[in-house]
């Protein structure tokens, strides 16, 4: 599983970038959002990434923050909601927007995303107002300080394990708090780990 990529942006269109890492260049699919984040061709970046494999294809998403890589995970659980639809959805909201619509069940906001119309919106709103609760630790940018990376990506690494995402959020933040903004991703979910357990 490719996490996320460190290196220097050598092109991107309509719908994608190539993120040349030592030599090799990972074609990675993303938002208009993520796209406009990554700044101009050859500048540095790194894309935090979600691999998606299929009987004929292996594709790598790219997003700007962890936060919107979970809302990508979070929008393809529901039924009628592929790559395609879920990109053209963050290419118009924000993380932050998205859970505000969410929340506040406003499926006319995310019906205008290409590709949506009222019932798709709709049963997003409904199937995932539960499970968003588990995303409340914010957008974080490429270029954010360690322990904010470090906090979603151990989020992330709960509901990858099948964490509830209350649980995995309530668990990171004990444990983000107990060992300080210094905290690895390691550390953190080993001790999230042990909380959750409890």
């Amino acid at each position: 599983m490719i996490a996320h990529l460190r290196g220097a942006l050598a092109s991107s269109g309509a719908d994608h970038a190539v993120i040349d890492v030592n030599g090799v260049g990972y074609l990675v699919g993303a938002s208009a959002k993520t796209l406009d984040k990554l700044g101009a061709v050859g500048e540095q970046v790194t894309i935090h990434t979600e691999m998606l494999v299929s009987e004929d294809s292996i594709r790598l998403m790219g997003f700007a923050t962890a936060d919107e890589r979970d809302w990508f995970k979070l929008l393809t659980s529901v039924q009628g909601v592929g790559a395609k639809v879920a990109l053209a959805i963050l290419s118009i909201l924000a993380p932050e927007e998205l859970r505000t619509a969410v929340a506040r069940a406003d499926s006319a906001t995310i019906a205008r995303a290409n590709g949506v119309g009222p019932k798709l919106a709709q049963r997003i709103v409904n199937e995932l107002k539960d499970k968003a609760g588990g995303l409340a630790l914010g957008g974080v940018g490429a270029t954010a300080a360690p322990s904010g990376g470090a906090g979603a990506d151990a989020v992330s690494a709960m509901l990858n394990l099948g964490f509830k995402p209350a649980e995995a959020s309530a668990a990171v933040n004990a444990a983000s708090d107990e060992l300080g903004p210094a905290a690895t991703l390691d550390a953190l979910v080993r001790l999230a780990l042990r909380k959750a357990a409890k």
